[in-house]
């Protein structure tokens, strides 16, 4: 399944990209259905939030499988002989094992009414969906030998881009209630400028790095991906949502619902742009 022209493969095929959108909206919208224990305006996203997070989860899962050449060899994955625990892979297994049997405890406990349970097990979910942005940023940051990749901000620009597209997705569940939706403007507002800062200092190293990361800025600052990356992921998906969110227009539920469209686009073209940019100039030398 992977994009490749005659001379070299793209060992990350754009599967990744979604599977790195999907899991992080997973991971944020358990963390708001958790958040709604100690909240009281998150609790009507309680439900709602953690089935859309469960589902999510599984078209995750099967985004991984499906990219396999032999689909069945994910069984590999969960047995601890097969483990490396120096490679973030083993610890990304790990973690999705536990935020599933976290995600179905959880369930079960509220079916139960145990509230009590519930509010343990929502602690205990959040810090390992944490872990899922976390993890996935470290996928890519090890390769020393990929630029804008190898950089300790991936995992936290990840983190950023979960809470980012969680809350985008329960603006939409929240059904008007503006002291929800008010909050939930704070996590996008919070997260997009730094996610902003971010990108900016992304663009700045790159561009000013060796051969192949002057290279990699070209390629994704130009042509067709340039499009994706500063056209949908840069301007239309950071800065124009920012700017909705500070004027007035983005305190009212049509301006919040606005940004978060823009922030979802935004979001899955950054992770695909990320994702492919710096792998389109090994296609070439």
């Amino acid at each position: 399944m992977g994009e490749f022209t005659i001379f070299h493969t793209v060992a990350w095929p754009s599967t990744y990209a979604y599977y790195f959108f999907v899991i992080g909206i997973s991971a944020a919208l358990f963390f708001i259905s958790g958040l709604s224990w100690f909240r009281e305006e998150f609790k009507s996203l309680r439900t709602s939030s953690f089935y859309i997070s469960f589902a999510l989860l599984v078209v995750g899962g099967l985004l991984l499988i499906s990219d396999l050449s032999q689909p069945m060899r994910f069984i590999y994955t969960l047995n601890p002989f097969y483990w490396n625990f120096t490679s973030p892979l083993t610890w990304g297994s790990i973690l999705l094992v536990l935020f599933g049997a976290a995600s179905v405890a959880y369930f079960l406990a509220m079916q139960k009414n145990d509230a009590a349970l519930a509010r343990k097990l929502a602690v205990v979910g959040s810090l390992l969906a944490l872990g899922l942005p976390i993890y996935t940023g470290f996928d890519l940051a090890v390769h020393q030998h990929r630029a804008v990749w190898n950089t300790p901000l991936i995992p936290v620009l990840f983190v950023a881009l979960s809470l980012i597209s969680g809350a985008a997705v329960a603006s939409f569940l929240a059904k008007g209630e503006a002291r929800l939706l008010a909050s939930l403007r704070q996590f996008m507002l919070v997260a997009s400028a730094a996610t902003a800062v971010m990108l900016l200092s992304l663009l700045v190293t790159t561009a000013n790095g060796g051969s192949a990361s002057e290279l990699t800025f070209m390629f994704m600052t130009s042509g067709l991906l340039g499009a994706v990356f500063i056209g949908l992921g840069v301007v239309l998906g950071t800065a124009a949502p920012l700017v909705v969110l500070l004027v007035p227009f983005g305190k009212q539920s049509s301006g919040i619902l606005l940004a978060s469209v823009l922030l979802l686009v935004g979001g899955m073209a950054l992770r695909y742009s990320i994702l492919m940019g710096p792998q389109i100039v090994h296609t070439y030398f």
